[in-house]
């Protein structure tokens, strides 16, 4: 009797698990897609390539890859620093890389002001240096990095730990300086979970709006990005339009999750 009742246990997980799956997520994805085409393609056009909507895109994207290529060296320099080195408070330096997935985006636009803000010491200095922080690129950028910090440090990370150091030393004892080591035994190795790493890092910031509503001013073509230019359209009752560029932001992130699910799952392939 029990045996005969297994099948159904495991048809009954399965369809719980794709039911939840089909309301929480499919169900969503669905509405947003069939309202940001509701009127046809033209309409959905006209709302993504409008002036506004397309410098917000822009900017977005901008910021975006210059994020992301900060987070490739900086956070793979602190992955090596955490696994290769030991140095009192690596332990607590390894708890706050972990620090911005817990606190919420809005709080992260407010310390970013209170540090730059032009009424700030800080943010009097950079401003007498010509250099505009808050209501700028370059607070966007500086909330953007805090929000997607983790990202690669914690994909490196576990390679790093798993990596040969053997290999690295017989290079060491043939001549080689750190640079060369790293460049030409370490980095291959590292490649495919620090491109995981970007891509998620790139995908994170893309969809960004807790912080960089505080801090951008959301200046239409010069500081509004396309997560507050959504807000935006629904705050005008323009439902369509923030659809239809919801739509982009969920065609562009899709695609960035099924190329990280590709690597994991080629390096999985490889592992074994």
């Amino acid at each position: 009797r029990v045996e005969l009742l297994r099948p159904w246990g495991r048809w009954g997980l399965r369809a719980t698990a794709i039911t939840y799956l089909l309301l929480v997520i499919v169900a969503p994805l669905s509405a947003v897609l069939a309202d940001g085409f509701g009127t046809g393609l033209a309409a959905f056009l006209r709302d993504v390539t409008s002036p506004v909507a397309l410098s917000a895109l822009k900017l977005t994207i901008f910021v975006a890859v210059v994020t992301t290529v900060i987070n490739a060296v900086m956070g793979t320099l602190t992955a090596y620093a955490l696994v290769r080195y030991d140095f009192p408070g690596r332990a607590v330096l390894n708890g706050i890389v972990d620090l911005p997935f817990a606190i919420p985006t809005l709080v992260t636009g407010v310390m970013l002001v209170v540090l730059y803000g032009p009424q700030r010491l800080v943010g009097q200095w950079l401003q007498s240096q010509g250099i505009e922080v808050i209501f700028a690129t370059p607070g966007i950028v500086l909330a953007m990095l805090f929000v997607t910090y983790p990202f690669v440090v914690r994909t490196v990370q576990p390679v790093l730990i798993g990596a040969e150091v053997r290999q690295e030393e017989a290079a060491f004892s043939l001549g080689a300086s750190k640079w060369t080591a790293f460049r030409r035994i370490l980095l291959p190795t590292l490649a495919p979970a620090l491109i995981s790493g970007c891509l998620l890092s790139f995908a994170r910031a893309l969809g960004e709006f807790g912080s960089v509503v505080i801090v951008a001013g959301n200046i239409p073509n010069v500081t509004l990005t396309a997560p507050v230019h959504i807000y935006g359209q629904i705050e005008s009752q323009n439902q369509q339009g923030a659809s239809a560029m919801s739509t982009v932001l969920l065609a562009l992130s899709f695609v960035l999750m099924l190329i990280i699910d590709t690597m994991q799952a080629r390096r999985t392939v490889d592992r074994g």
